[in-house]
């Protein structure tokens, strides 16, 4: 690959990136807004968790799928789904025994986790799982289109 197709692959890359941390940044307010609404309706910290993220992947789904990954292979938008949701399933899972686990650590060492405790463990786990989510977003709900081979690519020739 020459040099410019490099440029050009990292520029896409750098790209992608980008969007995909926009829609993740769109996606963790909507979390965490919903985090602290339903603690404070009275929800314990990992179901506050877990229904959190549900209504924030509704954006993260539509956001990745129309805009971030919008170049990706767009065939067969059931199995993407299916594989989305099992990608937000282990991640959201990781999430909340993130949470559980800080949650757990907190109360030991301090007696109880507090607001400002639960938000920060909240925290660190929604960047344990970004990074993880990215992961398994670009190589396997969203892979790369593969290419065409050259067999069966238009030569570009009207005739023989």
């Amino acid at each position: 690959m020459t040099l410019v197709g490099r440029t050009r692959n990292l520029r896409r890359a750098g790209a992608l990136s980008v969007r995909f941390l926009i829609v993740g940044a769109v996606s963790t307010g909507i979390e965490i807004a919903a985090f602290n609404l339903l603690m404070l309706a009275g929800v314990g910290p990992v179901a506050a968790k877990v229904i959190a993220s549900l209504i924030a992947l509704v954006n993260a789904y539509f956001g990745n799928r129309e805009w971030a990954f919008r170049s990706r292979s767009r065939t067969g938008a059931g199995r993407q789904m299916v594989r989305f949701l099992f990608v937000n399933a282990v991640c959201t899972g990781a999430g909340a025994a993130g949470v559980w686990g800080g949650d757990r650590a907190l109360e030991a060492v301090y007696g109880e986790a507090g607001p400002v405790g639960l938000n920060l463990v909240n925290l660190v786990s929604i960047a344990f799982v970004t990074v993880l989510r990215f992961a398994l977003y670009h190589f396997f709900v969203f892979p790369p289109a593969r290419p065409i081979p050259a067999a069966e690519q238009p030569s570009g020739r009207l005739g023989p």
